[in-house]
């Protein structure tokens, strides 16, 4: 399995202006979103891919700093979908992802641990599920490749767990439903 951290996305929701990206925003503990993001992940899983805006700004400097391989969107303006299959274009020979958005820090390494797991028991997709809410990460075997890659605009993989079976695992995680969209969610 290898760990995707999509933070190639702007933020509008956060700043409209662009001034602030949210993903350097600093937690109550003082570890920056996108930091908190990739540490989980990177816990869990070897090999992480970043999907990042641009090579030599701040994200991609943290995100290399944290042992994460750094991929620069070109197309990230045109929906989560481009940089997730960057990243799995980069990465065809793995048995599975496990997909993890970079403003979502909250995340359990537990509970990623337990979507890799249930993949490797034979699940085609497992996703997480807090209070009745389906959340992320989302893990996908390899088996489901070819639907991935002809992923287009900002719906990400949406349409997939909606027409294919899922294994969802219940978790006693909130951060699997939480993420930060504006300045109150830190």
């Amino acid at each position: 399995m290898v760990g995707i951290l999509l933070a190639a996305g702007r933020g509008k929701r956060f700043d409209p202006s662009g001034v602030q990206n949210k993903l350097l925003q600093r937690l109550p503990q003082g570890e920056a979103v996108v930091a908190a993001s990739a540490r989980h992940l990177l816990a869990v899983l070897p090999r992480v891919l970043a999907v990042v805006r641009s090579a030599d700004d701040e994200v991609a400097t943290l995100l290399r700093q944290l042992g994460c391989e750094v991929l620069v969107c070109d197309t990230a303006d045109q929906g989560m979908a481009a940089s997730l299959t960057l990243a799995l274009q980069a990465s065809r020979d793995a048995g599975g992802w496990l997909i993890a958005l970079g403003d979502m820090p909250f995340v359990q390494p537990e509970t990623m641990r337990a979507l890799v797991a249930t993949v490797g028991r034979g699940a085609r997709i497992a996703a997480p599920s807090y209070l009745g809410r389906r959340g992320n990460p989302v893990a996908f075997s390899a088996y489901h490749l070819p639907l991935l890659l002809a992923l287009q605009g900002d719906q990400g993989a949406r349409a997939i767990l909606k027409d294919h079976a899922v294994s969802e695992l219940v978790v006693d995680d909130a951060g699997v439903i939480r993420d930060i969209d504006t300045p109150a969610d830190l």
